[in-house]
Formats: C-alpha cells, sequence, structure tokens
C-alpha cells in the first residue's frame, strides 16, 4: 500500500515538473535581451531602459576595453550576439565588425545605431597635430565615432537610443521615451555647466591624445592645437619634433592624455615643452558594477580637473 502511494505522488511529482519546464522555458523565451558593444553605450542603454520589466540588458566587451576600432569578435561575443534580440552599436564606424559578423551570429537580431541621423558630427584629428575641421567645413577623414565623450552628443544618443528601443519594443515606449527624456536633461545641464566653465578659463588651447576629446571641446569651447596619436599609435619621431614645435608656438594650458592610453608621449611632450600634464577620462571604459549617474560625475571630475589646469576667472 505505501509502495503504491509513492508511486503515485512521484507520477504526480513528474507530471508537475513536466508542466513547470515548458512555463520556465516560455518566460525565459520572453524576456528580451538587449545587448550594448561598449561600455559608454551600455551605460546610457541602463539608464533609457531603467524600469521596464521583462529586458535583461548586458555588455558584449569588457567594460575595461575602451574603444573597439581593431576589434574582432571571438566565440563568446559570437554566443552573445545569438542570445541577444536587440544590439544597441555605438555606429560610425567605431565598431568594425558591426556588420556581417553580426549578422552571421544572428541573422534574426535588430541592430540600433545610437547615430543614426546625427548630422553635426566631426572628423577625426591626425597625429601631425593639425585639427580637422567640422563636418559642414571639411568633408574628409572619417567620422569622429566618440560621440559619447561629449555631453551635448551623449544626450542626443540617449533619445535615439530609446528610439530604437521603442520601435524594438513598442509596449516599453513610455518607459523608454520618459527615461532619456529625463536622463538626456540631466546630461545637458551638465553641458551647461561645461560650457560657462569654458567661458570662464583664461587658457582655452588643449593637446589631447586623439579625437576622442573633439566633442567635449566643442561643448565647452576648447581650442585643440595638437592631437598626440590616432587611435593609440605612437607618432613617429618626426610628428613628434611637429608637436613640440606647435606646442612651443601655441601654448596651450595643458597636454591631456586619457586613462585608456599610456601617458608616456603626453609626459615627454610636457616635459619638453613646459606645458602642463594633466588627465581627462572620456568614460570609454568603467567598472562592471558602474552606477547610473557614473557618466555625470566623471565628466564633473573632468570639469574640476580642466580648472585647475587651465586657470579660470570667479563666476
Amino acid at each position: 500500500m505505501k509502495s503504491k502511494k509513492i508511486v503515485v505522488m512521484l507520477a504526480a511529482v513528474t507530471a508537475f515538473v513536466s508542466m513547470a519546464v515548458p512555463a520556465a522555458a516560455r518566460a525565459a523565451a520572453a524576456e528580451l535581451h538587449v545587448l550594448a558593444t561598449t561600455f559608454p553605450i551600455y551605460q546610457i542603454v541602463r539608464n533609457v531602459t531603467r524600469g521596464r520589466d521583462g529586458l535583461q540588458v548586458s555588455l558584449m566587451l569588457p567594460a575595461r576595453m575602451g574603444c573597439p576600432h581593431d576589434y574582432a569578435l571571438n566565440p563568446q561575443d559570437m554566443q552573445k550576439l545569438a542570445a541577444a534580440a536587440i544590439l544597441v552599436i555605438n555606429g560610425l564606424g567605431l565598431e568594425a565588425f558591426a556588420g556581417t559578423p553580426v549578422q552571421k551570429a544572428n541573422p534574426r537580431i535588430t541592430v540600433i545605431d545610437s547615430s543614426a541621423g546625427i548630422g553635426d558630427i566631426l572628423y577625426d584629428r591626425d597625429a601631425r597635430g593639425h585639427a580637422r575641421a567640422h563636418a559642414e567645413e571639411e568633408n574628409r577623414g572619417s567620422p569622429n565615432p566618440h560621440l559619447f565623450a561629449g555631453p551635448r552628443m551623449h544626450a542626443r544618443i540617449a533619445q535615439n537610443i530609446a528610439a530604437g528601443l521603442s520601435r524594438a519594443d513598442p509596449d516599453g515606449a513610455a518607459v523608454y521615451a520618459s527615461n532619456a527624456r529625463s536622463y538626456a536633461e540631466t546630461i545637458t545641464r551638465l553641458a551647461d555647466d561645461m560650457a560657462a566653465l569654458g567661458r570662464r578659463l583664461r587658457n582655452n588651447r588643449i593637446v589631447q591624445p586623439h579625437g576622442v576629446f573633439d566633442y567635449l571641446a566643442r561643448d565647452m569651447g576648447l581650442k585643440i592645437v595638437a592631437v598626440m596619436q590616432y587611435h593609440g599609435q605612437e607618432p613617429p619621431a618626426a610628428a613628434m619634433v611637429s608637436l613640440v614645435k606647435t606646442i612651443r608656438e601655441r601654448r596651450p594650458g595643458a597636454v591631456f592624455t586619457e586613462p585608456q592610453y599610456p601617458e608616456k608621449i603626453g609626459r615627454t611632450l610636457s616635459q619638453e615643452t613646459g606645458v602642463p600634464f594633466a588627465m581627462l577620462d572620456p568614460a570609454a571604459t568603467g567598472p562592471e558594477d558602474a552606477p547610473l549617474d557614473y557618466y555625470e560625475k566623471l565628466m564633473r571630475g573632468n570639469m574640476l580637473t580642466i580648472e585647475q589646469t587651465l586657470g579660470a576667472r570667479q563666476p
């Protein structure tokens, strides 16, 4: 008798599990998986999707890797792409892999280009220190993809991402729009504060590591008189001589480097010219568990560095 009861109980448990597993599988399948390529885009997506139920947001590339100009996808990346429904990219050529490799990994994936429709882009500057003009003034070179480093562009790509997510997930459109509006307002206030600081600077001329600070410089009214390198490539000896000559002639207030690249060139130029050396962070990388306000706090830290290095009149 007891053995019959055990058999019945086991049968009941088996039936329950057989019903529960498909239900769990359906629940997992219903969750929308959004994959962001780089750390700055991931942070914006997190802010835009905050409070949206049934959504999983993850980062594709390591948070500390920086800009993936020449990155090649590995098997782990392909697995992440295969599991995602939506891929959010920076665009403007920053992710050279965002084409055939992505479609091969997941032909059904929806790609949201956060730079789509933005017309007033800048062009990358070369390592000779010759600043390239704005897109409307000079149509040559590669579009500068570092939109995230300038707060005004940062706010615009947040709204772009919200629009793309709303098309892919109409049920969440209200959440995305509200979050993007709130986040953009916060970042626009940051941009206004940075512009106000720019107007008070005693010397607004700077040297930058590569084109990463072009949009930030435009927001603040900074004049970039020289560029040290191009995507991490050290300039040859002749270019270094030219850089030293340019810096001595233009007398910038600071030589700025960034934490994503070695500071050796910046320190050498500072020693050769007597121009102060400092570091700014474009927020291209960050901690895995960065808070949602990481970008704003980092940029306000940059403001303090700029004020201390370049000097500023009292407001």
